[in-house]
């Protein structure tokens, strides 16, 4: 096995092909699919079963393929170090988010970093679960990781502030008429979930246990946006942290009572380096209070009137648009 091998199975999981994964990576088909085929025969397992929608990781390859980035990525880590000058910051510097988590405060801090330094390669991926952030991060996979608080939280995390979480609601929704909306007046609403393993959904069904509420399922979704888009469209109520609802779609989010909050915190590799600190400091300097923007406060009647008329054009345009591919 080799890691030239492990960069090409990473690059057909995400590409779907190997021939859109040679593509992507410059080498010839035949080649890959043969390089793919020995590392198969190395392990003694099948990475990828082929579907109609294309090449799809199994579950043993799924595993593999977790292990394989930590490795790729170590390994561009080392090269990296072993190139960069003393004085000039350059190489890779590996980043993982909760999902959910930073979404606003994230992409400036990186803004501001990548043009302190422009030679610095920044790779960033989101993880659902905390349990493999926490691993990714005693694994020392990761130079920095942004992550809620939990017990398993290291002594030297360094915390950043508190998300709060929001609840965002179809237009129309009668709850949107308040500043913030009681978990129990949600009593037999659908619910747009996230996966099971996700500590989004974890951070939902603690809320609901709290308030005796069992949350109707009416979908499940890997990603925030969709869950609020989807919300957004009426099919259901879902909760997001504050930071992960997208820019226009503020006036269908607020606050919930009791209020649901989790403290912030990066873990940084002791042995990450400077850009991992100087990404650090940038995040302390971000606001991590969001969801003051979503309160109803200030807006009148006929404002939130405006705002539901408008979504609704939204949707009826979307649904002019479906109709005219049948």
């Amino acid at each position: 096995m080799s890691l030239r091998q492990f960069e090409y199975a990473l690059a057909v999981a995400a590409e779907g092909s190997v021939t859109a994964a040679a593509e992507l990576l410059q080498v010839a088909q035949p080649s890959m699919s043969q390089q793919i085929r020995n590392l198969e025969r190395d392990l003694g397992v099948t990475l990828f079963a082929r579907t109609p929608a294309g090449l799809v990781p199994t579950a043993v390859g799924r595993a593999f393929l977790k292990e394989a980035e930590v490795a790729v990525n170590a390994a561009r880590r080392a090269r990296a170090t072993a190139r960069a000058g003393a004085d000039d910051l350059v190489g890779e510097l590996v980043v993982a988010a909760q999902l959910g988590f930073g979404t606003r405060q994230l992409p400036g801090a990186l803004s501001v970093l990548r043009r302190r330094f422009p030679r610095l390669e920044v790779t960033v991926f989101e993880e659902s679960s905390s349990a493999e952030l926490d691993r990714l991060c005693r694994r020392g996979a990761l130079g920095l990781a942004l992550m809620a608080a939990c017990e398993r939280s290291p002594a030297d995390a360094h915390r950043l502030g508190e998300e709060e979480f929001v609840v965002v609601l179809g237009a129309g929704h009668r709850q949107l008429a308040a500043d913030r909306v009681e978990l129990r007046e949600l009593e037999g609403e659908p619910w747009v979930r996230f996966d099971r393993d996700s500590a989004l959904d974890g951070v939902l069904l603690e809320a609901s246990r709290n308030e005796g509420l069992t949350p109707a399922t009416v979908a499940r979704v890997s990603q925030t946006v969709t869950a609020v888009r989807w919300a957004a469209h009426g099919l259901g109520v879902t909760l997001v942290p504050a930071s992960a609802v997208p820019r226009g779609y503020e006036h269908l989010a607020r606050p919930v009572f009791p209020a649901v909050s989790q403290p912030v915190i990066a873990v940084v590799r002791s042995d990450a380096g400077p850009a991992a600190t100087a990404l650090l400091e940038l995040l302390r300097q971000e606001t991590w209070d969001n969801s003051a923007s979503f309160r109803r406060s200030g807006a009148g009647a006929g404002e939130l009137d405006d705002e539901v008329a408008a979504v609704k054009a939204a949707e009826q345009l979307v649904l002019g648009r479906d109709r005219s591919f049948h």
